[in-house]
C-alpha cells in the first residue's frame, strides 16, 4: 500500500493511503539500518510504502485532528483503528532539516516535499534572532524550498524603536528576494495576504516557540482550535504548545504545523560550500581574488569590503560566520 505521511507524533506515524484510509504506522525496525543518519527516518509530508500490522494500538496517540483515524474511502468504523508498517519511502522533491539538538551528529527532517516555507518571527514576546532567521534561510536555500517571512505579532508594535526595526528587517529580507508579510491575529492585518500565500501549495510553517502561528492557523482554519500559550514571563520566551507535527488540508492544499524550534543549527554544510546559501555574498564572492576565500580574512575579498561599505549587511555576515564553526562540535549550541 501507499501513502502521505500527514502526522508525526515521534514513534506514529498516521498515514492517508491512496485509496482515503487511515492507518497509524510505525517504521520496519531494519528500515532504519539504510544510513539515515537522522533522529525521524520518516518525516511529515513523506509518501511511503507499507503493509498492514497485526501491532497493538494500545499506546497510539490521538487521530490526525482533520482525518479520524478508522476513517476509510468508504466510511468505515470509527470504531476500528487500523495499524501498519512503514517500509520504504518515495524519493523526496526536498526536505527542511536541521541538526538535532543534543544529537549535533544527527539531524532532524523537519518536513518533506513542501513547495514552500512561511517563517513566522517575531521582534517582541518573543524577540525572534536574526541569526535564527539566517540559518533557517540558508538551510531552505541548499534544499531550494522558497521561505516567505512573517513578521508575527505586529500590533504589540507601537514604539518608534520597534517600528524602525520592523521596517529595517522587512526591507533588509525583501531586498534579498525573500517576501515579507506583516501580521497580527489580533487585528487581522496580513491575514489575506497569508491566506493567497498558501493557496494551492504545501506550505511548511514554522518559527521559535510563542511566536503565534498556531493562533493564525486557528483563524485561518476556524473550529481547528489549536492550542496556544501565554508567553513566559520570566523568559520572555515561547511554551511549546505544538508537540507534534500535523498535515492540514487548506484551499487546495496543505499547511504543515510543526513544533516550535529554540534552535537552529545547521547540518551537512561544508564551510566552503555555506556562503553560497546567502544570495548577498555568493553573488558578490565572484569578485574575490581568491576562488577558495572564506571571506574572513583574505586580502582581496570582495566580501569583506562590501560588509565595510554596508552593502551586505552585518547581521547577515555575522550570521554567515556563525555558521562557519557548526562543523566544530564542541562549539556547537542549539542556542543558535
Amino acid at each position: 500500500m501507499h501513502g502521505l505521511v500527514v502526522k508525526n507524533t515521534g514513534s506514529w506515524y498516521t498515514v492517508r493511503a491512496d485509496d482515503g484510509s487511515v492507518w497509524e504506522a510505525k517504521v520496519k525496525g531494519n528500515f532504519r539500518l539504510k544510513g539515515i543518519r537522522s533522529t525521524n527516518p520518516v518525516a511529515i509530508g513523506d509518501w511511503v510504502t507499507f503493509v498492514e500490522s497485526d501491532a497493538t494500538a494500545s499506546e497510539m496517540p490521538a487521530p490526525a485532528t482533520d482525518i479520524p483515524a478508522a476513517e476509510t474511502a468508504e466510511g468505515g468504523s470509527a470504531q476500528t483503528v487500523r495499524t501498519a508498517l512503514i517500509t520504504d519511502i518515495d524519493e523526496r522533491k526536498n526536505y527542511v532539516i536541521r541538526r538535532a539538538t543534543n544529537l549535533s551528529k544527527q539531524s532532524h527532517i523537519i518536513a518533506a516535499n513542501v513547495d514552500q516555507c512561511l517563517l513566522f518571527v517575531t521582534l517582541r514576546q518573543p524577540e525572534t534572532s536574526t541569526t535564527f532567521i539566517d540559518r533557517f534561510l540558508a538551510s531552505a536555500e541548499a534544499y531550494r524550498v522558497p521561505v516567505t517571512l512573517i513578521f508575527n505579532k505586529t500590533d504589540l508594535l507601537s514604539e518608534e524603536d520597534d517600528l524602525s526595526m520592523l521596517n529595517g528587517m522587512t526591507y533588509l529580507y525583501t531586498s534579498l528576494g525573500y517576501p515579507c508579510i506583516c501580521t497580527s491575529a489580533e487585528t487581522g492585518e496580513g491575514l489575506d495576504e497569508v491566506k493567497a500565500a498558501l493557496a494551492g501549495k504545501v506550505s511548511l510553517l514554522s518559527g521559535n516557540s510563542g511566536v503565534g502561528k498556531s493562533t493564525i492557523i486557528n483563524r485561518l482554519i476556524p473550529g481547528l482550535h489549536l492550542r496556544t500559550s501565554n508567553i513566559s514571563d520570566a523568559y520572555n520566551t515561547g511554551r511549546h504548545t505544538t508537540t507534534y507535527s500535523e498535515m492540514f488540508a487548506y484551499e487546495g492544499g496543505y499547511i504543515i504545523d510543526t513544533p516550535g524550534i529554540k534552535g537552529f543549527g545547521t547540518f551537512d554544510m561544508e564551510p566552503e560550500e555555506i556562503g553560497h546559501y546567502f544570495r548577498e555574498i555568493f553573488k558578490t564572492s565572484a569578485q574575490c581574488r581568491f576562488s577558495n576565500c572564506t571571506h574572513t580574512h583574505e586580502p582581496g575579498c570582495a566580501v569583506l569590503e562590501a560588509v565595510k561599505r554596508h552593502d551586505i549587511s552585518q547581521s547577515r555576515y555575522q550570521s554567515y560566520l556563525s555558521m562557519l564553526t557548526d562543523k566544530d562540535e564542541d562549539r556547537y549550541r542549539p542556542d543558535f
